[in-house]
């Protein structure tokens, strides 16, 4: 019953692509048999965060505005990775583009889904230690403020809403648990 489909699709759509997405829009019968739509949106990229620490537990966070939310964020690095492309290698590259930092230790802490009613978004989140500082090489589209402060005080952010992305609160909260278990 657990991995039963109750939906049939009647008729599919795509009513729009770009660079990053897809949306199509099906035709279903819902579960109970009625008919009515579904919009569903394709990423042609996972979404990759990265944590990053030294050896002080210090991180570093990524200021920015958001333009869907109309409203400036705080994040863990983040950016997209190809889907082709080994998402290790994607947030190597992340971690560099947005903040400098190059790592020798990587440990991927959570694969999530970031809004799984309505697109097949998958996050992947590395912890990276082992830093040294480069040259931050942002996109042009990106006005970034990066900001180094010690790991607890962003942690604090994310309970306090502070940070509200998500899948930067999933690394905070996942990365504060194992800092309590003795696994990092």
């Amino acid at each position: 019953m657990e991995e039963h489909n109750p939906w049939t699709i009647l008729d599919s759509q795509k009513i729009y692509e770009n660079n990053w997405i897809g949306v199509t829009e099906h035709q279903v019968l819902n579960p109970s048999g009625g008919k009515g739509i579904y919009g569903e949106v394709h990423f042609r990229n996972y979404a990759i965060g990265i944590l990053p620490l030294d050896q002080d537990m210090n991180t570093w966070l990524v200021g920015q505005y958001r333009f869907p939310i109309k409203a400036y964020s705080w994040e863990i690095p983040e950016g997209g990775g190809p889907l082709g492309l080994a998402p290790l290698d994607s947030a190597k590259r992340e971690l560099q583009e947005e903040t400098g930092l190059m790592a020798t230790e990587w440990m991927e802490v959570q694969r999530m889904h970031l809004s799984n009613s309505v697109s097949n978004e998958l996050a992947i989140i590395y912890i990276a230690r082992g830093l040294t500082m480069g040259e931050a090489e942002p996109e042009e589209t990106e006005e970034l403020v990066l900001r180094k402060l010690p790991f607890e005080e962003a942690y604090q952010m994310a309970m306090d809403g502070r940070i509200t992305d998500s899948m930067s609160v999933a690394a905070l909260l996942k990365t504060k648990i194992l800092l309590l278990e003795g696994k990092l």
